[in-house]
């Protein structure tokens, strides 16, 4: 961890860049935590999918497939690129995948869909 300042302006406060840098080192791995999630989210049939999951608690592909109005095979890339990234697990009966949300990520995601549910389109 470099904590060396090379801001050389007069009125620079050393000690707040340092302390700053030093809580931003510290929180690292909930940055890249955010991050991830903010990329997986930042699409917008990945995000509908997190927040039909977040609604129904479970669903298979294909249920995924018919509210979406898409493939198969395409809300299948979606969900693979959402589980590959920890956001989602999956359990099988029988022949079908169910998703769900891992439940360690909830809270930041029902932040975000209280948000999307209080927006109001402005026109």
């Amino acid at each position: 961890m470099k904590l060396e300042i090379t801001c050389t302006r007069a009125q620079a406060d050393h000690k707040q860049l340092l302390n700053c840098k030093s809580t931003l080192n510290s929180m690292e791995s909930s940055f890249k935590n955010m991050t991830k999630l903010l990329s997986i989210a930042g699409n917008d049939v990945r995000l509908k999918i997190l927040f039909l999951l977040n609604m129904e608690q479970e669903l298979c592909p294909c249920d995924i497939a018919d509210i979406l109005d898409m493939s198969i095979p395409a809300i299948s890339q979606h969900l693979r690129k959402i589980k590959d990234a920890g956001f989602i697990i999956s359990r099988r009966e029988g022949q079908t995948l169910y998703y769900s949300l891992v439940k360690s990520e909830t809270e930041v995601l029902n932040n975000i869909f209280t948000t999307i549910k209080s927006s109001k389109k402005i026109a």
